[in-house]
């Protein structure tokens, strides 16, 4: 049929960057759907969003000393969080991440001043760039994705117990600082992995916005994981499509669908009354 055609053009599932693209990026949306729920749950939308940005002075570093940019981004990342897991008190870690995500923004702006070829790789490390994603990367992707992913299933409990009932889990005399340090680590593996397919700046709605829509959705935290789920794997094949047709970048089309899913989910809890 010719409107199927429309859409789905020639190469779209056989071309090798597609099948990379679509490969790391089903890995990459089912881990962000699983953290992202955790991370609505505690509220820390703003580490979210800090942790994609810490990374971005890796970055900038390694394209200085000539290291592959994905490396220095988990380096910072992970550091970011350790450094906010373990400093933040009471769950109250706003300030910390605040400092945090400075120092590391100033680290990046010292590495550009003294860098003179960031600006030719700043565009793909932003924004996500479809066709630079390698067969290597993804292999990388899927290998450090099923970690992460095995690591939030024995998680899971203390997770959801420190997410909910904090005070009463520390009662139980369980490590909550050890557990936060441990998600926060995860989470920005999981931000590092997203930064070749959608950029820094653009990940955090992958990481959010189906968690959050989710949760406008149901309460239940199984049922939310679910729906987070099919929401953000949902999203990034339809703006792997949309990227393709259109040639636009893919992290603008994955925003744009997650929040208008995210509104959406928000009229239709506030229409039903749930």
């Amino acid at each position: 049929m010719s409107w199927l055609r429309l859409i789905f053009q020639p190469g779209l599932f056989t071309q090798p960057f597609m099948v990379h693209a679509y490969t790391a990026g089903t890995m990459i949306a089912l881990l962000s759907a699983c953290i992202g729920v955790f991370i609505v749950l505690r509220k820390w939308t703003f580490v979210a969003h800090a942790i994609p940005k810490i990374g971005f002075a890796g970055a900038a570093g390694s394209i200085l000393t000539g290291v592959n940019p994905l490396v220095g981004i988990t380096v910072f990342s992970v550091a970011g969080s350790i450094a906010i897991g373990s400093w933040s008190k009471k769950g109250r870690n706003d300030v910390i991440t605040a400092l945090t995500l400075v120092l590391a923004l100033g680290l990046g702006a010292l590495f550009l001043a003294i860098s003179q070829t960031f600006a030719q790789n700043a565009y793909a490390l932003f924004f996500g760039q479809v066709v630079g994603i390698s067969l290597n990367e993804v292999l990388i992707t899927v290998a450090l994705g099923t970690l992460c992913l095995l690591a939030m299933v024995l998680l899971y409990r203390p997770l959801l117990l420190t997410s909910i009932e904090r005070e009463w889990a520390q009662a139980r005399g369980v490590f909550v600082t050890a557990i936060d340090v441990l998600f926060l680590i995860v989470a920005s593996v999981a931000a590092a992995l997203t930064v070749p397919l959608i950029g820094i700046l653009l990940n955090f709605s992958l990481l959010v916005a189906p968690a959050a829509a989710a949760a406008q959705l149901s309460r239940r935290p199984g049922q939310m994981m679910m729906l987070s789920i099919v929401i953000s794997v949902g999203s990034l094949w339809l703006s792997l499509l949309l990227a393709y047709d259109i040639g636009w970048p893919v992290g603008f089309f994955t925003a744009s669908v997650t929040t208008t899913v995210y509104v959406f989910a928000r009229v239709l809890r506030v229409r039903t009354g749930r």
